[in-house]
């Protein structure tokens, strides 16, 4: 199926992108450039349809307060602009449904909106204490019970199942590689994981103490300036030891394909590598190819803390949460007949 070109007013101006480069760009993840970029051409999209006009900066209050209505109903069994609008937006690839988007999804959108207000140096329209009140209102009435971004998390024992299909080959001992970091040291985001060069990853300490040292330039909560190091050891250590030894890579990309002669080629793995290396080793295990996606292996991790009775705030080190809240869910999704401190008193 081709895919459909955007109208022009969907799209990013030459003064959006300029200010985008200038401000924003060199100190913004690009995932989160992606979203805005995205999130503008559906807002632009929407208010052409629903006004005839391009966005405006600052934009009007009263176009605020529209969108939030527009998006806080199920438009299917509707007739009206609304749903003209809808259907228009679909027939251009920017919406899917006419069913009302989630909560999330339209907080994501008002806060992109908001940011380009800010690049601008420009008051929002989204503080306005009536739209404030309509934005809360609306996610009120369509809020939704929390879905987990992984079916499942990635628990010790399963990690274990994964491992044991991962053989002597190249593709074997990278994937072991992968995925062992990816838990052990604290649950990194795929994106980070193929992000990481041979040069982030210092051996100093391993022979003497069995220690790997990993730099992580940028993640979606630290900058450059800021990047942690995080310690690896164990089995963990060892696997990406081994991996680097038997392919004798020295720099560049640290994880990279394996051709189907089983050589490791030299350029850097898709930032969705480790999705599909996960479920082609979900499939291997005996697992649904669906049972968790690579934020099962961040949950994972932080469940397993919670199940052996580490302390929130010693696994928070590693997985570099910012907010307590956020990780406590991982906690508190753990059964409490499993929780550590029921026994206490021991057998």
């Amino acid at each position: 199926m081709t895919a459909l070109a955007l109208p022009a007013y969907a799209q990013l101006s030459d003064a959006d992108e300029a200010a985008l480069a200038d401000l924003y760009r060199r100190g913004t993840p690009a995932n989160t450039l992606r979203a805005w970029e995205r999130d503008l051409a559906y807002i632009a999209a929407w208010k052409m349809a629903s006004f005839g006009q391009p966005l405006a900066w600052p934009e009007d209050e009263k176009v605020a307060l529209r969108f939030i209505l527009d998006h806080a109903q199920d438009l299917s069994d509707k007739t009206g602009p609304a749903q003209d609008v809808a259907m228009e937006l679909i027939a251009i690839g920017l919406r899917m449904a006419l069913t009302c988007p989630a909560p999330a999804t339209l907080d994501r959108r008002i806060a992109s909106w908001q940011a380009f207000h800010r690049m601008r140096n420009l008051p929002s329209p989204f503080s306005a204490p009536l739209v404030q009140q309509t934005r809360q209102k609306a996610r009120r009435a369509n809020a939704r019970p929390r879905m987990p971004k992984s079916p499942k998390p990635i628990t010790r024992d399963i990690l274990e199942a994964l491992l044991a299909t991962c053989d002597a080959s190249h593709r074997g001992i990278r994937d072991r590689a992968m995925l062992m970091l990816a838990f052990a040291s604290g649950g990194r985001r795929r994106s980070e994981i193929t992000a990481l060069n041979v040069e982030n990853i210092a051996l100093n300490d391993f022979a003497t103490k069995g220690l790997v040292w990993i730099r992580l330039l940028e993640t979606k909560t630290t900058k450059k300036d800021q990047a942690p190091r995080l310690p690896m050891k164990g089995r963990a250590a060892r696997a990406l030891v081994h991996w680097l030894e038997v392919t004798k890579i020295t720099d560049g990309p640290l994880f990279r394909p394996v051709s189907l002669s089983d050589r490791p080629l030299p350029r850097r793995l898709a930032t969705d590598a480790l999705r599909t290396i996960l479920r082609y080793r979900l499939q291997l295990a005996g697992f649904p190819v669906d049972f968790a996606t690579p934020h099962g292996l961040r949950a994972g991790f932080l469940t397993q803390a919670a199940l052996d009775g580490a302390p929130l705030a010693a696994a928070m080190k590693l997985s570099l949460h910012r907010s307590a809240v956020q990780a406590q869910k991982y906690y508190a999704d753990v059964e409490i007949s499993e929780n550590p401190v029921t026994n206490l008193l021991g057998d």
